[in-house]
């Protein structure tokens, strides 16, 4: 099975930057897409970036231009790269794997990791 594995979170400050990093392994012949989502209060976790095989990259309107996505192919890793952190951007953050294509839609997606929590302090 595919396994992902996030490390990086933290507490920090507002304005603070944080990269969040992503392990990948097992069959990866099946995976377009690999994406991040947060959990903030409830249930529900919301979508925040993905990027496909091709490298498209699909961000959430609230933190684009401070939140970026990247693949390193040599690592077999993706990172989630926050500048200017909020504290609403405080929350459980997940990585996962989708069989289909680009999509910010959670039940999309079929392998997850077991999340990395960043605080945000004001």
């Amino acid at each position: 099975q595919v396994q992902l594995v996030e490390s990086g979170g933290r507490l920090v400050q507002t304005g603070d930057s944080l990269r969040l990093s992503c392990a990948i392994s097992g069959p990866l012949g099946s995976v377009d897409t690999l994406g991040w989502f947060r959990q903030t209060s409830g249930q529900d976790r919301d979508f925040v970036a993905a990027i496909s095989n091709a490298g498209t990259t699909r961000i959430r309107g609230t933190v684009k231009g401070r939140f970026t996505i990247s693949k390193d192919n040599t690592t077999n890793t993706v990172h989630l790269q926050m500048a200017n952190l909020k504290p609403e951007d405080t929350g459980k953050y997940y990585c996962a794997a989708s069989n289909t294509g680009l999509s910010g839609v959670s039940r999309l997606y079929d392998y997850w990791g077991q999340g990395t929590q960043v605080t945000v302090s004001s």
